[in-house]
């Protein structure tokens, strides 16, 4: 039977405000920090499918969400595509070569990197609850062709930004390279127990509105189709973060079942801007989960008030920062499941 996080994800009204948090499974939780320090680095516990399938539910075990998102990261795509990946410590990702022309066609794919983060959401299907939703989720291609142009992430993405006005041809076989390699990365992580994906685009609040319309809401659209008609029934979450005003155009051309709102959205003109029966998740400010007290209380009850008229999966505005303390988090779940 499915959980309320299912259901509303399908449009359909709940009787309870179903919960999950960006990032829920890391470092803010003593466990994770435990198991990390026993296991090694991020990118050995991604490919450990029993430790990240002990991470992914962690945050299940400790606080009672609705949803366990699968612990991964969205740069396992461009290294199945074949590029070497590696995470410098205090520095981030780095991906070699940096396909600064957009030339991928010399890559040897790897598609073999898929087959742990199948076996880790089996593992986590296994140990849930039928009511607790299991998630999934890539990166979108505009995301994710930051990185592979760059080698690393960068603050204004200008490489990717700069190829795709200067080679559009060779930027579009790169997003086509991508949305490939993701839908079979979706479609496995549905096949081995994922009953809903999200589609993360952190850094689609870069692109002018032009840009926007072809390099994240066509892309976004092709992917979501494709899961559609293979999958039928299991929701695509579009989570298009800086989106602004293209927002309601991203809900209406791309199909997603239901869309993620960050926090510098106002919830109200969102409510009022897209399709009347469109779900939405989000958008309570991480920096509030942080900082706590009163101003908590008020901002999620606010949140809850903007929504009380469409589905809504309470969430976060983006990932839960790793200085958190638990005791907002708890804080957080007290109102709603009051």
């Amino acid at each position: 039977m499915p959980g309320v996080l299912l259901d509303n994800l399908r449009g359909q009204w709940t009787d309870r405000r179903p919960v999950w948090l960006m990032r829920q499974a890391g470092r803010y939780l003593p466990e994770y920090r435990a198991l990390r320090a026993e296991k090694g680095g991020f990118l050995e516990l991604v490919y450990d499918s029993a430790a990240a399938a002990e991470i992914t539910v962690q945050p299940i075990d400790r606080f009672g969400f609705d949803g366990a998102i699968l612990f991964s990261d969205i740069l396992i795509v461009p290294h199945a595509l074949g590029q070497d990946l590696w995470f410098e410590a205090g520095e981030g990702p780095r991906l070699a070569p940096a396909l600064v022309d957009g030339a991928h066609e010399q890559l040897t794919r790897a598609f073999h990197h898929f087959d742990p983060v199948y076996e880790t959401v089996r593992q986590v299907r296994a140990r849930l609850s039928p009511e607790v939703t299991m998630l999934g989720f890539a990166g979108s291609p505009w995301t994710v062709a930051t990185y592979m142009v760059a080698g690393q992430g960068s603050k204004d993405h200008h490489a990717a930004r700069s190829l795709a006005y200067r080679d559009p041809m060779a930027f579009q076989s790169l997003i086509e390279a991508i949305e490939a390699a993701s839908v079979e990365y979706l479609l496995g992580q549905i096949d081995a127990g994922a009953e809903a994906v999200q589609l993360f685009d952190s850094w689609a609040g870069s692109l002018s509105p032009a840009q926007f319309e072809r390099w994240v809401i066509a892309p976004n659209a092709r992917i979501t189709a494709a899961i559609h008609v293979a999958r039928p029934g299991v929701p695509v979450i579009g989570f298009p973060k800086g989106a602004g005003a293209k927002l309601p155009a991203y809900a209406r051309e791309t199909g997603v079942d239901a869309l993620g709102i960050d926090e510098t959205q106002d919830p109200r003109w969102i409510h009022a801007n897209l399709p009347a029966d469109m779900p939405v998740q989000g958008n309570l400010d991480p920096m509030l989960l942080l900082a706590g007290g009163p101003a908590l209380d008020q901002g999620v009850r606010d949140v809850l008030a903007a929504f009380a008229d469409r589905p809504h999966v309470f969430n976060l505005g983006h990932g839960i920062d790793k200085e958190t303390p638990i005791a907002h988090v708890e804080q957080v779940l007290q109102i709603l499941r009051s």
